[in-house]
Order: C-alpha cells, then sequence, then structure tokens
C-alpha cells in the first residue's frame, strides 16, 4: 500500500516579520487575492471554497485540513519548516499542532533552508532573512527537531526512523558534513537511526546514497524538464523588435498534457527515490514577471498522472511506500488540492479514486 504525502505550507497567518517586509496583516492569502488573469482562459484568481480564507492559528482549520485530507485519501502532511540559526518563522500552527495533539494526522517536516528575499516584488538580491551553515547550528538544529518533533507519536517514520527531508542540499558547504553531525546527534540524544531525504529541485539530481541521504524526493513540477514552452511568434517578433511586452515573452508558459505526458515516459532513476506530482502550477499570483504557468490543467489528466505513478511505481521496501504531492495549500503559486471555486473537490476526488484504485 502506497502512502500518499501531500506538502504542506503553513504560511496562512499573519507574522511580525511579514508585517514589516509586506506590510500590516500580510499572509499568503493577500498574493492570492490581488492576483489576475493575463489571457483569455487563464485561471486566476484561484479562490478557496469549502475551507475558505483560513487562519492556520486557529485549531478548527488545522483539523478541518486534516480530516479533508484523510477523507480523501492523502495519509499525511510534509510541513515545510523555517530555520535560521534558531530563529524560526511560520512556526506557530506546528506549535501550536505538537501542544494541544490535534490534528491527529501523520505529519514529517522539510527544512526550506533558502534565503527569504524580495522575489515576490522583484528585488531578489534583498535578503530578509539569510541562511548560514555551521557544526554548531547542525548540531544546535537536530537537537531541538529530536526535542520537540521527532519523539511526536504522529511523526511519520520509516522502520521506526524519524523521516526528515531537505529542500536544498546544493546549498548546503558540505552537507556530507551536516549528515553525519545529524546522525550522530540523534543517536547521542536517544532519539536513535534517522531517515532522510532530500528534494530534487532545481535540476539538482545526485544519487542520495553518495550524499549521505537514505532516498531522494522528486519535486514536481520540474522547471528544467525539455517540455518546450508555449510562444506567439508575433508577440516575440514585437517584443524583439518594438519592445511590446508580451505574456509569453515575460513568463514561461507550458501545456500541462504535454506535461504529463512526458513526466509518464520518464524512467526512474536507479538510486532510491519516491515520485512526486503535481496537480497545477501557477505562480503569477507571487511574480509580476517571470511566472511559470501550466495551462489546462484539469483533474482528469491529474488523475492520470497519479494513476499512472501509483501503477508502475515499484516501493523500495515496506515502510519506504511514499509518494509526495506538491502541494495540498500553495494557494499562491496555483497548486493546491484544497477546494477551490473552480473546482470544487474534483481534485481530492480525483486523488481518492487514483488511490483507491491501487489499493
Amino acid at each position: 500500500m502506497i502512502r500518499p504525502i501531500a506538502i504542506h505550507l503553513p504560511q496562512f497567518h499573519p507574522i511580525p516579520e511579514n508585517d514589516r517586509w509586506w506590510g500590516n496583516g500580510f499572509t499568503e492569502w493577500t498574493n492570492v487575492a490581488r492576483a489576475q488573469p493575463l489571457f483569455r482562459g487563464h485561471y486566476q484568481p484561484h479562490m478557496p471554497s469549502d475551507l475558505g480564507f483560513y487562519d492556520l492559528r486557529l485549531e478548527e482549520a488545522r483539523v478541518a485540513q486534516a480530516d479533508l485530507a484523510r477523507q480523501y485519501g492523502i495519509y499525511g502532511f510534509c510541513y515545510y519548516h523555517y530555520w535560521f540559526n534558531g530563529t524560526r518563522l511560520l512556526e506557530r500552527p506546528l506549535d501550536d499542532m505538537l501542544r494541544t495533539g490535534t490534528p491527529d494526522f501523520p505529519f514529517m517536516l522539510c527544512w526550506a533552508n533558502e534565503n527569504w528575499s524580495r522575489r515576490w516584488d522583484g528585488n531578489e538580491k534583498e535578503v530578509l532573512m539569510h541562511q548560514e551553515y555551521s557544526e554548531k547550528d547542525d548540531e544546535e538544529h537536530m537537537s531541538f527537531l529530536c526535542s520537540r518533533f521527532f519523539s511526536d507519536k504522529r511523526y511519520i517514520r520509516v522502520d521506526g526512523k524519524p523521516f526528515f527531508a531537505i529542500y536544498r542540499p546544493d546549498l548546503f558547504p558540505d552537507i556530507r558534513r551536516t549528515i553525519d553531525t545529524w546522525r550522530k546527534t540523534a543517536l547521542r540524544l536517544g532519539t536513535g537511526p534517522l531517515y532522510l531525504a532530500y528534494m530534487q529541485a532545481f535540476n539538482f539530481r545526485e544519487d542520495p546514497g553518495k550524499l549521505g541521504f537514505d532516498a531522494a524526493i522528486d519535486f514536481q513540477p520540474d522547471f528544467y524538464s525539455p517540455v518546450p514552452t508555449e510562444g506567439n511568434a508575433l508577440a516575440r517578433w514585437a517584443y524583439k523588435f518594438l519592445g511590446r511586452r508580451s505574456v509569453y515573452v515575460e513568463n514561461q508558459i507550458r501545456d500541462y498534457a504535454r506535461y504529463v505526458d512526458y513526466m509518464k515516459r520518464r524512467p526512474a532513476p536507479s538510486y532510491k527515490w519516491f515520485p512526486a506530482v503535481t496537480p497545477m502550477w501557477d505562480n503569477t499570483a507571487r511574480r509580476k514577471t517571470g511566472a511559470t504557468i501550466f495551462r489546462n490543467s484539469t483533474p482528469a489528466l491529474y488523475e492520470d498522472w497519479l494513476g499512472s505513478v501509483l501503477r508502475t511505481y515499484k516501493a523500495p521496501s515496506p515502510s519506504e511506500n511514499f509518494i509526495f504531492i506538491n502541494a495540498w495549500n500553495e494557494w499562491a503559486e496555483g497548486n493546491h488540492l484544497e477546494p477551490c471555486t473552480k473546482w470544487g473537490r474534483a481534485y481530492l476526488e480525483a486523488t481518492k479514486r487514483a488511490v483507491s484504485h491501487e489499493g
């Protein structure tokens, strides 16, 4: 039996840092609500339906998410975890989940270890929170995780080992040293062996074993895939010779059906690897220009892709039986299983049908 894990963004609540950087009351919903369609048939904005514009400081909102995920075949959530040398951001939903014991739903963490910058308004060089790496920080970070999260009975494990993921291993000065420090720290503290994996994002696809990881996780969408972007020859000519702006020049637009077809035919790597799918993608809510847009995404195409993965994937072992869905609630990236005003629960229903057929 495969265990589907949905990637979860705990951004939907105000924090002092975002108030300071983006204005009072800023949350991900701020970006979502102001999105506008860029061309005929462009699905924007993505507006929530069943769960509304929730606030993840509310226990009721977190419980409703878990209940909905469980109802439609999701085994657990993979929450993004933000750690900057002891400073945490967007931590309240996770801390409240630990404190209250609700929802009673399996979860794991993925350390989103990038710098925070002002890329949403185009100024990527202005760093808001800087990520620094050191052996001392590796020890303190793992000690924190062992004491707070890995001891929780809901935490997802592989043969008893807490499953912890890294988003960007390529940003570490020495990822092998970090992993070695983490494993030694967890053993010293009595947590025991760890199960470590990394997300294969930004075209980084190294053999996980050679880096010290137990496995790799496919990250979808793969922005470096050879699936061509759509274009308009006249628009490109006008931009080149007349300087006229065009959404086809300023953004990367791909057809979701062509992308799914390519991904279904792409061979799996020989090393230990967990596949992933994405229901849709469109991050124009976050980016004024330079967005990546998957046109013509539908629940039927998503179900076909997910079903294909479930039919063809061979889990490395009975306890290493995960696939990942990106994402549960990345609303500003037009990437969510949560119900919206256009599709209702159609993506959740597609997930349940695919998972039930696999079972």
